[in-house]
């Protein structure tokens, strides 16, 4: 009896830690390439500093100031991007994880939402022509299909 709930114990570990864990944009190794997540809730984007990191969902943010970090940290959730800080615009019109600019955001109904913006192409204008109600749910569903690192 002894050795099977050993066994039992060792094998929900073993499951436990292979869990899937969603995919974050993390160029240079940060969410939202180390731009402040809470700051864009006042409609800024602010550079973290290496003194204000944590690391949430197996993924590193970086923060303007402690009070951002505690921020965070209360309420994690809230601040993480959505579609772990990939473009909204490329997973909305084609299922695709494309990097984003951290600097060309959105926060919509409570939630941070990034685009990709470069070569002349902001797609945050496109989201907003084609429409963001349409656009997100079809992220949303499409999320569903690519969330999880391979």
């Amino acid at each position: 009896m002894k050795k099977s709930i050993i066994i039992l114990i060792g094998l929900l570990i073993g499951f436990s830690s292979q869990a899937q864990q969603i995919d974050y944009y993390l160029d240079s190794g940060y969410v939202a390439e180390g731009y402040d997540v809470t700051a864009y809730f006042n409609n800024e984007a602010v550079e973290g500093s290496k003194s204000y990191t944590t690391t949430y969902d197996g993924a590193k943010f970086k923060f303007a100031s402690q009070v951002n970090l505690d921020k965070f940290k209360a309420n994690p959730s809230k601040y993480v991007p959505q579609y772990g800080g990939y473009c909204a615009y490329a997973l909305a019109t084609n299922g695709k994880k494309v990097d984003a600019d951290p600097e060309t955001f959105e926060i919509r109904d409570g939630k941070l939402y990034m685009f990709y913006n470069s070569w002349g192409k902001n797609t945050l204008k496109n989201w907003k022509k084609e429409g963001p109600t349409a656009l997100r749910l079809k992220a949303d569903t499409n999320w569903e299909k690519v969330k999880y690192k391979n």
